[in-house]
């Protein structure tokens, strides 16, 4: 696996596939810097060869050119971060980037604007992509949150260097950490699946039976499977149709040996309001009217142990609404536990939005062994599929 650690970017142009996809507020301003923080190493380490950057990015999906999806709107909070004024220009092709560069130095960074203001972009256009790869000598792609995207500057540029192209730290620090749980000896290997729908996570599970020893299931899926096992669950979200999934998912864990763990207890409410009035009951017989919005204590004793005992962890999904304080509760218990096992020596992955979401919020970046930056790029290769943007630089 070639990385930016195998080339000399001494008078060289990089031209790097970063993801500045970053959240803004309504003054335009970044509110959260987590993806620049992440490219930096990369960065850093052209510049530091005596080479100079060129970065791409997408932000947003822009229909037009609307200027609330320009990249210069993070130039400032980019520049703060890599300690470089980053030069930003108002085009990704044509002229107006290609006289930018000549005028580039090493130890300099210019940022082009939004490469999804052109349709070609998601479409993988093969001459966009062509265009793109004159703007740089060697191709670095640094972006995990787009490497499952078969899009123009991810994959299909790919090509126009065959010999000079490598992941960037980022990435390659990515797909290291996600073969660590899927081929981990360290065992047991436990995955935390959370979230709203059984749906969404059907392939994940059905994947990563053969790799893991623990299952614990949370969130509003949870419900479905409960459901599906003759259970009252009150007016709790379900997949109706997803109950036979739901059966076949625990038949299939039981025949490979995988102890699956559900809630046994909830913190029921009686609407979907952190102002609710609140219960704990068995999560099998939630009266009518009532739903259940986070784990119960029981339950939090329960996935805690599993967790205590486990080498190698996975955290897909929040198990209850931690953003309403209420139905934190259980969120955060779990997070905890699995701060402890990581500190007691086990690996822990945290990836997906929510779980990530979670993780921030409650103070535990620092705490697990590794926080991916790609939900959908993270369960994908989870899923056991050969990411296009990973595919074009192995190749």
């Amino acid at each position: 696996m070639k990385t930016v650690n195998d080339f000399d970017f001494n008078n060289k142009t990089a031209l790097i596939r970063v993801d500045f996809n970053v959240p803004l507020n309504n003054d335009f301003e970044v509110t959260d810097t987590t993806r620049i923080e992440a490219a930096k190493p990369t960065i850093i380490k052209v510049l530091e060869d005596g080479g100079s950057c060129v970065l791409m990015s997408h932000l947003g999906r822009p229909k037009e050119k609307e200027d609330e999806f320009s990249l210069r709107h993070i130039c400032s909070k980019a520049s703060e971060i890599l300690g470089v004024s980053i030069k930003f220009v108002g085009d990704c092709v044509g002229d107006i980037p290609q006289e930018a560069i000549k005028n580039l130095k090493p130890g300099e960074i210019l940022l082009l604007e939004n490469l999804r203001y052109y349709e070609e972009e998601t479409k993988g256009d093969s001459d966009f992509a062509k265009q793109l790869s004159t703007l740089g000598d060697i191709y670095v792609n640094d972006a995990f949150g787009t490497a499952h995207r078969a899009h123009a500057s991810t994959a299909v540029i790919a090509k126009f260097f065959p010999e000079n192209k490598c992941f960037g730290l980022l990435l390659a620090s990515e797909i290291e950490n996600v073969n660590k749980v899927l081929s981990s000896n360290e065992k047991p290997v436990t995955a935390i699946i959370g979230g709203a729908k059984v749906s969404s996570k059907i392939t994940i599970i059905e994947s990563i039976l053969d790799k893991i020893d623990h299952l614990i299931i949370g969130g509003g899926m949870a419900f479905t499977f409960i459901k599906a096992q003759g259970g009252s669950i009150g007016s709790s979200v379900v997949e109706n149709d997803k109950l036979k999934t739901a059966l076949h998912i625990l038949d299939a864990a039981k025949q490979k040996n995988v102890a699956v763990h559900l809630p046994v207890d909830v913190l029921a409410a009686d609407s979907f309001s952190e102002f609710a009035s609140l219960a704990d009951e068995p999560i099998d017989n939630i009266p009518d009217g009532w739903m259940g919005l986070d784990v119960g204590a029981k339950t939090n004793a329960n996935f805690a142990k599993v967790i205590s005992e486990s080498k190698t962890i996975l955290w897909n999904g929040p198990v209850g609404v931690f953003e309403m304080e209420p139905f934190a509760t259980g969120t955060i218990k779990l997070g905890d536990a699995i701060a402890e096992a990581t500190k007691n020596g086990a690996f822990s992955l945290v990836g997906g939005g929510d779980s990530v979401a979670a993780v921030k919020k409650f103070n535990l970046t620092n705490k697990v062994s590794y926080v991916s930056t790609g939900g959908g790029a993270m369960l994908e290769m989870l899923e056991g599929k050969t990411l296009p943007g990973i595919k074009a630089i192995m190749g």
